[in-house]
């Protein structure tokens, strides 16, 4: 089995009370933020190792693990603690956040899976600076595949996957073939989430993510690590999407004590216009 896994670096949500916005609105300053690679593209990942090995030997990968991400040069970082944790090679696009949006990613993903044939492509549900939830779905479209979104489990069949998706009120379960792109939330690295056919069902993975030992993060700079142009995968760069202005939300106001019901409701309904 062959696994395409996109990932994304983005600023540590935990630290957003750093960002600044200059007075004219024009850009976001990002100065002094730590990043670190999406969540849900960290669960993608687990995915991927999970469905490429029998969980009892997590050194033997059965298949491939691709990892790809679309950022300069320093996103680097992110595809070598990637290939730590088990990936095989990776591919870092090389291009700044601000000439990339969703659609520009799903377009530059669908010249990469031409190329590399995966059997199945892996990502997080969303990201979470942007919150778009939408380059799974533009690729999946883009290539004709047919697609799962909001992974909570992953059974390996011999022809494709058993996938549980996760929707208001319980767990959906689709049976989807290969070729498939996927995207997975949190659930999805729960000890039973995830099964190939050479795991066996009795066996309990650890909860989360796995970490790199440091003799895996050293063999990691002797994997491969290619680089791409957008250029050589896109034909039209030009963005689809826009930002005009930003500007930070209203400052909270502080609370207000009432004297009695009689008064919540009445500032409820005149000033809070919640009723």
């Amino acid at each position: 089995m062959k696994i395409l896994v996109a990932l994304k670096r983005v600023a540590d949500p935990d630290n957003a009370n750093k960002v600044k916005i200059p007075a004219d609105g024009s850009t976001i300053d990002t100065a002094g933020l730590e990043f670190k690679p999406n969540p849900f593209d960290e669960y993608a990942l687990e995915t991927a190792l999970r469905l490429t090995e029998d969980g009892t030997k997590p050194k033997v990968r059965d298949g491939e693990v691709i990892v790809v991400t679309f950022g300069p040069a320093d996103t680097e970082s992110t595809l070598r603690a990637a290939l730590a944790t088990g990936a095989d090679r990776a591919i870092r696009v090389d291009a700044n956040d601000d000439q990339l949006d969703g659609l520009l990613v799903a377009k530059g993903l669908k010249t990469l899976v031409a190329e590399e044939k995966p059997d199945i492509v892996l990502m997080g549900k969303q990201a979470v600076d942007g919150d778009t939830n939408q380059v799974g779905q533009a690729l999946a479209e883009l290539l004709d595949w047919p697609m799962a979104t909001f992974a909570a489990t992953i059974e390996e069949q011999e022809d494709g996957l058993v996938v549980g998706r996760e929707v208001d009120g319980g767990v959906l379960e689709l049976s989807i073939k290969y070729p498939a792109v996927v995207t997975v939330d949190l659930r999805i690295v729960s000890p039973s989430s995830v099964y190939s056919t050479k795991t066996d069902r009795s066996f309990k993975y650890n909860e989360g993510v796995r970490f790199s030992p440091l003799p895996a993060i050293m063999q990691a700079r002797r994997k491969p690590l290619d680089t791409k142009s957008l250029a050589d995968l896109v034909d039209d760069t030009g963005l689809k999407i826009n930002y005009l202005r930003f500007e930070a939300p209203p400052a909270r106001l502080a609370g207000v004590k009432v004297a009695d019901a009689a008064e919540l409701v009445d500032k409820l309904k005149n000033e809070a216009k919640v009723l």
